[in-house]
């Protein structure tokens, strides 16, 4: 007779829900906990598998009749920046992004509040308070960093504690073969910068200076307008029934 390691990780199956990408469908996911020893390793197994991480969760879809969640990553030692790419990068050459040990602060929890309100107020983490976000960010049993970006001038403006301003968060696991956006929030009144865009193009940049092949962007859903710019960070692999598919287009 054989035996599991007590260690091993174990899978369950959540209750169907509505899904929060394509209307009229319901998601159910598969998730384990990532906790202890083995969390790294099994972060980096599981995310290569299609798994994301929430806190100490590994999830990923498993819907009966649905295969619309594909699991996305940049091969950055391969990707070109657009001229549009090459503007955002420019817009934002004044900026300069900080990889610091996951801890909360009430200026990222003050700006993340503020992402909410005014791009996310109906969306299913609108009702997220400070414990909330204290959660989000530091429970972790991987590698993960806070990347800050804030200006670098010496002319910019300060928070309250005369510090340079926040502009934009980002929430990344370090893996070992890329690095996997978790979550990324900016300052909604800073649209001309294109944020969103720039810390994704940031992020290529840094896994490629730290000899990393690929950059995760999570899930991208064909026909969900949420998702749809994940497709414009080319080349990239998506995960299918065969394993990871490259696809320039």
């Amino acid at each position: 007779m054989t035996s599991e390691p007590r260690d091993a990780p174990q899978f369950y199956l959540t209750s169907p829900s509505p899904c929060p990408y394509l209307p009229g469908r319901e998601e159910r996911k598969v998730f384990t906990h990532l906790v202890g020893r083995r969390a790294v390793a099994l972060n980096n197994t599981l995310t290569e598998s299609g798994f994301r991480r929430s806190q100490t969760i590994a999830y990923r879809p498993a819907c009966e009749d649905c295969r619309a969640c594909v699991s996305v990553r940049v091969l950055v030692n391969e990707f070109e920046f657009s001229r549009n790419m090459r503007r955002v990068l420019e817009a934002n050459e004044d900026l300069v992004g900080e990889a610091l040990p996951a801890r909360p602060t009430s200026e990222q929890y003050s700006l993340f509040r503020y992402y909410l309100d005014t791009r996310h107020f109906d969306g299913g983490m609108a009702d997220m308070n400070v414990l909330d976000y204290t959660m989000m960010i530091e429970d972790t049993h991987v590698e993960t960093r806070a990347v800050e970006y804030r200006r670098r001038s010496e002319g910019a403006a300060l928070n309250g504690q005369g510090a340079r301003k926040l502009y934009a968060l980002c929430l990344t696991d370090v893996l070992a073969d890329g690095l996997s956006m978790v979550y990324s929030f900016y300052d909604p009144d800073e649209q001309d910068r294109s944020l969103g865009t720039f810390m994704i193009l940031d992020h290529i940049r840094r896994a490629r200076k730290m000899g990393l092949q690929y950059l995760y962007l999570g899930y991208w859903v064909e026909g969900s307008r949420k998702m749809a710019y994940k497709a414009r960070f080319l080349p990239q692999e998506r995960l299918g029934l065969d394993g990871w598919e490259r696809t320039t287009g």
